[in-house]
């Protein structure tokens, strides 16, 4: 099965493009061959038109919390609400979102999916440090323009399939909190260590079980890229991996899954 990991980004550009970790999964093993870098939205659409079979974890928000989207009297369903926010804009999207925040009380400003509070991820309605909200604004109405199949948020039966990851998740069952900034003034020995713990964990197989062969000259890279999004990648990857060997059991995403918020792969 051709796997794919993308590490995305809500504003592509040279100095930070959409980074897509290419690989062939069999069985309980994962080969990652290469790293494409995609530095417009225009390429990252052409990415999601490419035929299937295959199997990516996406690095973004699919979904909203539904208190949020209830709150502000959002439509309900998936693609409805998609159509929603694009219609709004970034500007009206951000002024809504920010004035949702400073609604609510201090120490719950941000609602919160499900599937955040299990994974750890940031809640989707977050807008800065990281701007997931962007992120979701940006790539969940092109995966639902796209055609592809969504578990649980938009069955399509198309051979193009689309699952939520979180590169952070994995990076914490391995005891890892920090081994990336996209500051390089902060870039750090100790930075470099926890990434190079990183690889050799998925080369053994840590912690999915699934095993990842990565060549020598790109582990170098992934090692070396201190902001890293190449390591993103990688992990997402691996989270597609997980996903697709339960590709009978709904790739392993909970069956009471909440249409309008999505669930994280592996979480």
């Amino acid at each position: 099965m051709r796997i794919y990991g993308v590490d995305f980004t809500s504003a592509p550009r040279r100095a930070k493009p959409i980074t897509i970790a290419c690989g062939v999964g069999k069985r309980n093993l994962l080969r990652i061959e290469k790293i494409d870098r995609l530095e417009t939205f225009a390429a990252f659409e052409a990415f999601l038109a490419r035929p299937g079979p295959w199997v990516g974890g996406f690095d973004f928000p699919f979904g909203l919390a539904r208190e949020a989207v209830i709150d502000l009297a959002w439509p309900q369903a998936w693609p409805a609400l998609l159509a929603h926010c694009r219609a709004l804009g970034r500007g009206e999207f951000k002024r809504l979102l920010d004035a949702y925040r400073e609604s609510r009380p201090a120490g719950a400003r941000y609602a919160r999916r499900r599937g955040d509070a299990a994974s750890g991820a940031h809640p989707s309605v977050k807008l800065v440090n990281p701007p997931v909200g962007f992120m979701f604004l940006e790539g969940a109405p092109r995966l639902c323009a796209a055609g592809v199949h969504v578990p649980g948020l938009s069955e399509t039966r198309d051979t193009r399939v689309a699952l939520e990851a979180y590169p952070g998740l994995l990076a914490r069952r391995l005891g890892v909190r920090s081994y990336k900034n996209d500051d390089r003034r902060k870039w750090t020995p100790a930075h470099r260590a926890a990434r190079r713990l990183i690889v050799a964990a998925l080369e053994r197989g840590d912690p999915t079980a699934v095993k990842t062969g990565i060549h020598e000259k790109l582990k170098v890279e992934i090692i070396r890229d201190g902001t890293g999004d190449l390591l993103d990648a990688a992990l997402c990857a691996v989270q597609a991996h997980w996903g697709w060997l339960r590709a009978a059991a709904n790739y392993g995403l909970p069956p009471a899954l909440d249409p309008l918020e999505g669930w994280i792969v592996s979480a």
